[in-house]
């Protein structure tokens, strides 16, 4: 899969763009608040309905402007795709394939997929939970169309029962009707937990050897899904907090409360790991979730890798860099030393200077 082209309208600091883009290393390079990130988040956006940076679509919108336009034209097989998106300041989203409107975000993935690599990344492991879960959620969601079925029923019921929860207070008898939202959160849940065990699953089985590779043969990663409540056991433990979601006015049972580890030589990184431990670990995961997009649907991903080298040292660098050799990727960076003097092979460079992008080759 290949990404052709992309152009943007009134999207952030861009009034109006057109880039074609090379089926291999593409640079994008200018000083800080150019507008480089801007243009990976449009291409995320286009193929996964979601901005990386989880920016509502008003927040896009060119100030005192109604709509903001992506298109991108993709190349997959041998087939062209052509995604528009229209970003509505007041409005649900807008997205077509091919010039015929899709009714559901599902109906999107799977065309192209694509693996976003920040700096915030490497901080993945010791930030929050709700981090981890969103990077589980990103993934799934382009790999498996029933996922995103149920995750998107399940976190629906969730809404609806913490807003019955809160109404409860001022109408009790409100009580019995929790028994409905009960039985459809436990058939979505489980499928939420079984579709994230198996994905951890797969991702372990890639993740070790790369990971052992990036520390020199000295560290063994293992990553563990933690998940708040097992599915056999969902229902009797959604019965069990029941008094006290009423009374906290919240569900605090299911998987929109799960978590993932990671153990290097049995140790849980997260709570007792170095910096520089967390970060292997983030990277050795961002190259396996490349792996496994590739095993899975038998492509490469699009890569989109926003200022990740400066914040990786020389080790890291080479290592991610001979991985991305076989892959169409998209590169912010403020200079090109670090390509030049790795001996990288530059296929596409752009100078981005205060939304304007000018090709050097």
């Amino acid at each position: 899969m290949i990404i052709e082209s992309v152009e943007l309208k009134n999207y952030r600091n861009y009034d109006e763009l057109h880039m074609d883009f090379s089926q291999g290393t593409n640079i994008l390079y200018g000083d800080n608040a150019q507008g480089k990130t801007n243009v990976l988040e449009a291409i995320y956006m286009a193929c996964t309905t979601k901005s990386h940076r989880g920016s509502k679509d008003k927040d896009i919108i060119q100030f005192e402007r109604d709509e903001s336009h992506i298109k991108l034209n993709i190349r997959k097989n041998d087939v062209p795709y052509r995604i528009d998106m229209h970003l509505k300041k007041n409005k649900a989203k807008g997205v077509a394939v091919n010039g015929i409107p899709i009714r559901k975000a599902s109906e999107l993935f799977g065309i192209v997929n694509v693996v976003f690599f920040s700096p915030e990344d490497l901080n993945l492991i010791k930030n929050g939970p709700s981090e981890r879960r969103r990077f589980i959620d990103l993934e799934l969601c382009q790999l498996n169309k029933l996922y995103v079925h149920a995750l998107v029923q399940y976190n629906h019921i969730v809404i609806q029962r913490n807003k019955l929860l809160k109404e409860l207070a001022f109408k009790p008898e409100y009580e019995e009707t929790l028994d409905i939202w009960d039985m459809q959160l436990v058939q979505y849940g489980k499928e939420v937990i079984n579709y994230r065990r198996e994905f951890i699953d797969r991702l372990n089985d890639i993740i070790k050897e790369i990971h052992l590779q990036l520390s020199g043969d000295k560290e063994n990663l293992d990553i563990r899904y933690d998940p708040n409540v097992t599915p056999d056991q969902f229902e009797q433990a959604l019965k069990r907090s029941r008094f006290q979601d009423i009374k906290q006015k919240t569900t605090l049972t299911g998987p929109h409360r799960d978590d993932i580890s990671f153990y290097v030589n049995e140790i849980d990184i997260r709570k007792f790991g170095s910096q520089g431990q967390q970060r292997t670990a983030a990277l050795s995961l961002k190259l396996a979730e490349i792996e496994l997009v590739k095993r899975m649907v038998h492509d490469y991903p699009i890569l989109l890798l926003d200022d990740v080298l400066s914040e990786l040292d020389g080790n890291r660098q080479n290592h991610l860099l001979s991985v991305i050799n076989h892959i169409q990727t998209m590169i912010t960076c403020t200079g090109l030393e670090d390509f030049i003097n790795n001996r990288f092979k530059i296929d596409k460079i752009f100078k981005v200077i205060n939304g304007t992008i000018l090709s050097e080759n």
